[in-house]
């Protein structure tokens, strides 16, 4: 009997059901309610028992589906009723908190003391001055745009990130574009083309173009010089980027079957109805670094001299010192790069791209801000950067390390109400933020949430001024390295300029003696071309440094 067990409910469900039946047809039909309910529920344990799909259903018939309504708000029970302020991930609640409590503009200060580990290995922390100063303006900015740029931006230190109408609901578009206006911060499309609700809030937008080219393309996919130059006319699109990779799933096309495609997401797009719409993984303009730079040349030109620039998430290093010496060779330099950490979010990605693929934001920042100082063009490139930006502790660091300003997505996504569920990729967004559904979008009132952008902006803006004034400085621009200190073990520190240095200016391109601790530095530059993304050789094992003449001639063996 005991093996058996397993099918007790199915039995008495079954058994009910006869007699509930039996009691309906002999005394009162009273008894059809509870044959109506128990006779449901023994038709699904008979089909449980008959399908083939689920191993669990067919050994658990009827109860075995707790598991699966079990495991559907699994999150939710966690996220509520569970966590510490510490857990969860990729955002702890303290963190999701933070974000609610500015974006409402209620008290976000806690009492009792910290909750971190401040022994523990990975812990940073800010080094102030006995000196603190008060700063009373804080709205920071920095100007975006080079020598050959003619429409130079002032952009606020703190914008929202790239995030496309389709993956975001119109109501969410509008009610973060409205609180960018509302606060005078920059709004990036995202991949996905301007739709109208972008244009509804007012704020200034980043027009990013990606490899489908949506809002810019041909009807073959190509890239239209002609429908770019028309839509970058528009006084509300302030910057242009050029997206290679997201650091979320770098290197990683994607695909948006014809079902989810709307009328809005097709005239958004520049796509066609009832097909398929694919971004491919790399661009079909360009496929050498001297042709990215040309490309950027182009829209530069196109746009009527607007900011150009583009966003990547760091790979092979030796790639993007080629497009440094790309920039130095054409003389065609970026306005800006954007550089997204692999600690990124997205809609949705394979876990092994998600976990696996790209570098983190903080060393990716480091490496592309020294490869500039390098190269000795740090000075004509702004650097943005993004990756689970939300706090000003979060600016400051970021800042300190190479950044000019920062973008954070999930950030303004919390303060428009993202309860962290992970349902994105599912339409099913709780709150409305990730869903194409009409009924589900509803619930986010833009009046309302687009205040909570606006406010969740001006209080980091304001935090941010304060954690500066703390270390003694009078802008957050002035940070460096050296204000803060990185724990690498429990009993181990090194400050800033240890962990994150500032190279020399120009040591790639002087000609002057090499460092000896930059010895890699150098192997990797030599390695690098402008003409080219593949390398002249493959290293195997530890990689010894040869002079340019040998990198040639192993590059022509290796072609023949």
């Amino acid at each position: 009997m005991v093996i058996y067990q397993r099918y007790m409910v199915f039995t008495c469900v079954v058994l009910i059901t006869l007699f509930a039946g039996f009691g309906a047809w002999r005394y009162s039909v009273w008894f059809l309610p509870i044959a109506a309910v128990s006779g449901a529920l023994a038709v699904l344990g008979v089909c449980d028992l008959l399908q083939r799909r689920h191993s669990i259903l067919r050994n658990y018939p009827i109860i075995g589906h707790l598991r699966f309504i079990v495991e559907s708000f699994r999150p939710e029970i966690r996220q509520y009723l569970i966590e510490g302020d510490r857990d969860a991930e990729p955002f702890s609640r303290q963190d999701r908190g933070l974000v609610y409590q500015r974006a409402k503009g209620v008290e976000d200060k806690r009492p009792f003391g910290t909750i971190e580990n401040v022994y523990g290995s990975g812990y940073a922390w800010l080094t102030h001055s006995a000196t603190p100063v008060v700063i009373e303006d804080t709205d920071f900015r920095v100007r975006i745009g080079g020598s050959a740029c003619r429409q130079p931006y002032d952009a606020s230190l703190y914008n929202i990130s790239a995030m496309s109408f389709g993956s975001l609901s119109a109501n969410a578009i509008r009610a973060l574009n409205t609180g960018a206006r509302k606060g005078r911060f920059a709004h990036d499309t995202g991949e996905g083309g301007i739709s109208h609700y972008h244009r509804q809030g007012g704020g200034d937008l980043i027009y990013q173009v990606a490899s489908g080219y949506f809002g810019c393309r041909n009807h073959d996919g190509s890239f239209s010089p002609e429908k770019f130059a028309e839509l970058a006319s528009d006084p509300q699109i302030k910057m242009i980027e050029v997206k290679l990779s997201q650091g979320a799933k770098p290197g990683h096309g994607g695909m948006l079957p014809a079902s989810k495609i709307s009328p809005e997401i097709a005239h958004a797009r520049g796509i066609p109805m009832g097909v398929d719409c694919v971004s491919p993984a790399a661009h079909s303009t360009f496929s050498t670094p001297i042709g990215l730079m040309e490309f950027i040349g182009q829209l530069r030109e196109l746009s009527g001299g607007k900011p150009v620039g583009f966003k990547l998430c760091i790979g092979h290093r030796r790639e993007f010192m080629s497009m440094v010496k790309a920039m130095l060779k054409t003389g065609i330099v970026p306005d800006f790069i954007v550089v997204d950490g692999a600690e990124g979010g997205t809609g949705a990605a394979p876990v092994e791209f998600a976990n696996r693929v790209g570098m983190p934001m903080l060393e990716g920042l480091t490496f592309v801000h020294n490869a500039l100082r390098g190269a000795g063009i740090r000075h004509e490139v702004r650097i943005g950067a993004a990756g689970k930006i939300i706090s000003a502790f979060d600016i400051a660091r970021t800042l300190a390390l190479g950044a000019d300003w920062c973008n954070a997505a999930r950030g303004f996504m919390f303060a428009i109400g993202c309860i962290q569920a992970q349902s994105c990729h599912t339409n099913r967004c709780p709150v409305g933020i990730a869903t194409q559904e009409p009924g589900r979008q509803r619930a986010i009132d833009v009046n309302d949430k687009s205040e909570r952008v606006a406010r969740f902006h001006r209080n980091t803006m304001r935090a941010l001024g304060e954690i500066a004034g703390a270390a003694g400085l009078s802008d957050p621009r002035d940070f460096m390295p050296y204000h803060f200190m990185f724990r690498q073990q429990d009993n181990e520190f090194l400050d800033g300029n240890e962990a994150y240095p500032y190279l020399p200016e120009g040591f790639l391109v002087s000609g002057e003696e090499e460092i000896p601790e930059l010895a890699d530095w150098y192997s990797r530059w030599d390695r690098a071309t402008a003409e080219s993304f593949a390398p002249p050789e493959i290293p195997h094992g530890p990689f010894m440094r040869r002079n340019a003449r040998q990198i040639r001639d192993a590059g022509r063996s290796l072609t023949a």
